[in-house]
């Protein structure tokens, strides 16, 4: 069975997002999202919240696992046999940064890390943006699903 893993904080999960994992499960038997735990960052979503939002919105799909995970990216490959990290590229400076992780994985397990471009729509699409804009009152409702979009205004207004 060929494994990916694509992983992010998700803190909300946006179109940008969906994309790659749309993407990556057309490429391989089961793709893993794997939701990062940062106890040293306060998110907007609880990272079950973030889990739940993915899970259904990734439903249509039929082989993507949503699980939260902690520590080293390549110990969560091991313990479930992934070789791959599939990582959407926005621009090229994420490739700086990503192709420093994705050789120091690659040194420390063997695991594999595929770049994916993003799609042209979303190439200047982040969760902090997203986070941002909708604060000010901002209209992103094209930039996520409606169920995110309507978490994120409920966490909003309880702000």
């Amino acid at each position: 069975m060929r494994r990916a893993v694509c992983p992010g904080s998700f803190d909300p999960i946006t179109n940008g997002h969906l994309d790659i994992i749309a993407r990556a499960s057309r490429l391989y038997d089961e793709v893993y999202v794997a939701v990062m735990i940062n106890k040293s960052k306060k998110g907007l979503f609880e990272v079950e919240e973030r889990i739940e939002l993915i899970r259904g919105e990734t439903a249509e799909f039929g082989n993507v696992r949503v699980e939260s995970f902690h520590g080293l990216l390549v110990d969560f490959c091991k313990q479930r046999e992934i070789p791959a990290i599939v990582k959407g590229l926005r621009a090229v400076s994420d490739f700086d940064y990503e192709l420093q992780m994705a050789q120091m994985n690659n040194g420390l397990s063997g695991v594999e890390t595929l770049f994916v471009p993003t799609n042209p729509t979303y190439s200047f699409l982040s969760s902090s943006l997203v986070k941002e804009v909708a604060a000010w009152g901002g209209d992103v409702s094209h930039l996520v699903p409606p169920a995110v979009l309507a978490a994120l205004d409920g966490r909003l207004r309880k702000s």
